[in-house]
This record gives C-alpha cells, sequence and structure tokens, in this order.
C-alpha cells in the first residue's frame, strides 16, 4: 500500500486582539512558530514501525489548511493531531475518505474522544501506537471494517527497543530544529496537563545508547541540527540525566528541553548538561507563589513545595549559562487580578531569560475539565479549538473571563516590551558570567549530587 503520514500545522489563537498583539509580542508565539516549525516524531516513530513492504511518505498540512494533493493517493493515511487541531483535522479526514482514502487517527484528543474520531476515520487508536501501528495497516490492507484500537489489547510499549524514527522521510524539507525522545510520561499529576493523559504507565526512560543512536541519525541528516527532546519532565532521575549527558558531550549538538525545577538541586547535573550542550530548558512555574499553587499537583503537592525556592532555583540554573524559560499559567483558582503585575515583577527579579504565559486550559481527559465541566465553569463546552492556551474558555474563580484576557494582553504587551526583554537578558550574561567565575575559583560542582 501507499502509506501516508499527515502531520497537522500548528495551533493559532482564535482571540482577535491577542492575533494583533502578536505582531509585536514576540514570547506570544515564538514558541509556538518552534513547534509547529517541528516534524512530527510520533508520525516518524510509526513509519518505523510498518512493514517493510509499503510504500511510506510524510506530509505536513499548509498553515492555510490545505494539504499536498498527492495525499489523496495514498491508500491511508495517518493523522496525529490535538485538541486545538481536531476539527482541522476532522475535516481533513471527511475529505480524505470521501475520495476513497482510508484514514487512521490517534494522538491526545483522539484517545480521550475515540467515539467522536470514529466518526471521521476508519480505524481509531487509543493510547501509544507503536506496538498498534502494525495492526491498524493489516486491517487497511485486508479492507477490515472501521474499528477502534486500544493500546492496552496489545503488547506495552518497549522503551529498550524503539526503532530509529525515519528521519529520512523528511527529505530536504529546510526544518533546523529536530525532536529525539529520551523519556515518557512524568511521575507529577498536575490537574490541567493534558501530556500524559494517553499514557497509562509509569514514567519511563529511554536506554542513553538508544537516544545517541537516534540523534546521529539526525547528523546524518542535518549535521547542525538543533535537538529538541520530545520529554515532558526529562531530568526525573538526576544519575541517569548524568549518564545522558556524558553520553552527548562527544556529539557536540546543541538541545533543549522541559523539566521541572529539581535540577537545580544538582550543580553537578547542571554543569554536565551545559557541558554536554543544553541551551535552554522549559520549566513549568505556573505561578510564582506557593499559596497559589497549593493542590495544583495532586500526588504530592511538589508544585507548592518547590515554589517556595523559585528564585534561588532559576538563579542557580541560570548560573550554570543555561537559560530557563519559565512558563505561568494565568486563571488558577487562587489567582486574583493582581497576578499579572506579580508574574511581571518576579520574571523581573530572577530574571528570566524567556518567559512564556498562557490562560488555564480544560482539555478534555484531564481532572481540570472534570472538575470544571461539575462545576459548569466553561464557557462552551466541546470547543476544542479554545484549547489553545491563548483562548479564554471558563469562568476563573475570582475574576471575569474579560479580566483574564485583559490581564494577558496587559502582561504580554509589558513582558514582552524590548527594554523589558533587554534587561531580562542582560541580567542572565551578568549571573553567567559570576557563574562562571564561581565555578573557577571552586574547580567543581557547589552541592553534592542529589538523585531521584
Amino acid at each position: 500500500m501507499n502509506i501516508g503520514f499527515l502531520a497537522m500545522s500548528g495551533v493559532r489563537a482564535h482571540d482577535s486582539r491577542l492575533l494583533e498583539l502578536g505582531l509585536t509580542l514576540p514570547g506570544f508565539v515564538d514558541r509556538s512558530r518552534v513547534i509547529a516549525s517541528l516534524p512530527s516524531l510520533g508520525l516518524l516513530l510509526l513509519a518505523a514501525c510498518t512493514p517493510a513492504s509499503h510504500h511510506l511518505r510524510y506530509f505536513e498540512a499548509e498553515s492555510d489548511h490545505c494539504i499536498p494533493p498527492e495525499v489523496y493517493h495514498c491508500d491511508l493515511v495517518a493523522i496525529s493531531t490535538f485538541s486545538a487541531q481536531v476539527f482541522e483535522a476532522y475535516r481533513v479526514a471527511d475529505c480524505l475518505r470521501a475520495a476513497g482514502v482510508k484514514v487512521a487517527m490517534g494522538g491526545l484528543h483522539v484517545s480521550v474522544c475515540p467515539d467522536e474520531a470514529a466518526q471521521h476515520a476508519d480505524y481509531v487508536v487509543v493510547g501509544e501506537g507503536e506496538s498498534v501501528w502494525p495492526a491498524v495497516v493489516a486491517s487497511a490492507q485486508a479492507g477490515a471494517k472501521p474499528r477502534i484500537f486500544r493500546a492496552a489489547d496489545f503488547p506495552p510499549v518497549c522503551m529498550q527497543t524503539l526503532p530509529i524514527p525515519r528521519y529520512d522521510l523528511l527529505g530536504d524539507r529546510p526544518y533546523n530544529r529536530f525532536t529525539v525522545q529520551t523519556s515518557r510520561g512524568c511521575p507529577w499529576r498536575c490537574d490541567f496537563c493534558a501530556s500524559t493523559v494517553m499514557l497509562s504507565r509509569h514514567y519511563r526512560k529511554r536506554p542513553v545508547d538508544g537516544i545517541v543512536r537516534d540523534i546521529r541519525a539526525v547528523q546524518r541528516l542535518r549535521h547542525n541540527a538543533f535537538i529538541e527532546f520530545a520529554d515532558d519532565n526529562t531530568f526525573v532521575d538526576k544519575s541517569w540525566g548524568r549518564d545522558l549527558c556524558r553520553a552527548l558531550t562527544p556529539l557536540r549538538i546543541k538541545w533543549f528541553t522541559e523539566t521541572d525545577i529539581s535540577v537545580a538541586e544538582d550543580d553537578v547535573l547542571l554543569h554536565a548538561m551545559r557541558k554536554a550542550g543544553c541551551r535552554q530548558i522549559l520549566v513549568g512555574l505556573e505561578s510564582p507563589a506557593s499559596c497559589e499553587l497549593d493542590g495544583l499537583e495532586m500526588r504530592r503537592n511538589v508544585k507548592a513545595r518547590w515554589a517556595q525556592h523559585y528564585t534561588q532555583a532559576l538563579r542557580n540554573i541560570q548560573s550554570h549559562g543555561i537559560t530557563v524559560n519559565g512558563c505561568f499559567i494565568l486563571g488558577l483558582d487562587t489567582h486574583t487580578p493582581e497576578i499579572f503585575q506579580h508574574v511581571l515583577d518576579f520574571a523581573m527579579e530572577v530574571p528570566l531569560f524567556e518567559v512564556q504565559i498562557t490562560v488555564l486550559t480544560a482539555f478534555p481527559g484531564t481532572p481540570l475539565y472534570s472538575r470544571l465541566l461539575r462545576e459548569n465553569r466553561i464557557l462552551e463546552p466541546q470547543r476544542w479549538d479554545l484549547c489553545t492556551l491563548f483562548d479564554v474558555n471558563f469562568q476563573p474563580r475570582n475574576m471575569s473571563p474579560q479580566q483574564l484576557r485583559e490581564g494577558l494582553y496587559w502582561l504580554g504587551e509589558r513582558l514582552y516590551d524590548a527594554e523589558c526583554t533587554r534587561m531580562r537578558r542582560s541580567a542572565f550574561f551578568r549571573m553567567r558570567r559570576v557563574g562562571r567565575s564561581r565555578a573557577i575559583r571552586h574547580s567543581g560542582p557547589t552541592a553534592a549530587p542529589r538523585t531521584g
């Protein structure tokens, strides 16, 4: 069969004021542009799990919602999407099926709304797809009737034996970043987080040599590619993290990843990260104060406990020459209209090299969505296209929806002002120089490593 793997385009906010501001506020749009320009690692892994007898092609939908006409020449097309894009993906799937092309859909949104997706696709995959995909291909080849495939009915995905993603299918597309996965899931359970909704198994790490193998495959395609680790929380296990960094150092790459603030506790790891080419980490701070985060993480309340030491921890990370993209969620139940000034002051005080602000978003399948729906606080239920992280679609507890919108505009205008950005980044470079001087004086790390 001719099998196509179709990646949807990036998320676009619906808020017209925000779109206007986005022209001059790079903090709103830069990170989303980066994500939009990344190839779909999930689809490339599915391609690697496809039996060798088939002809495979990788496609991307354009930003104007158009898809390449060659997609219609496929016998089977796999579409992976998330909530904000799902209506667009459904329209594409409907068009393909009307033209006689079989469609398979999977991903975060589809995994929690499989019956909805089954109205638009022949085959729906719930959960991780690698073990399921060969059965989907066999069903399509045999002309089997539509079906929902559940990962729980198949052998679990083995992180030790994941194949090399089919980066070669990307051809000469002008990517400057490529994704590699080092781990799956996160041990923490934040009520708003959709990332691990479809991952029923615990946090898992890949073998270090498998990660190096995948990076070398990327390097064969693009020698100087920037690597983005497609993880929710890379450095949960600090000992494994140090092993990973030691293995990455000879590769001479530059990379980015997401992890939690506990990385600041291990100076040995931070030094190894910088030496291995880490340029930036994204940390979900959510809110500056501990009292604002109480209960947000549902297992051990780690967010509230960590927040007591945010400033010291962030300064320590950045003193090692690793920039931090600190992420905040506006509209938490503890937030009042004072939160916008509070976030601005905190970002300048640390100071944070990069800042990402979003509004609280209730993704389907999350505890947050269930709670807000139960409390009748979702303004337009099932408006999945508003799950952009920037559109307000709920009633905040301590302010009006419009106050939240206006606060987002106000904070963005100030936080991403050219002078404000220059001040934050200049302070980072001063901090880095101090960190280097300290490292030279002490000839080693300043704190004993902590594992976990």
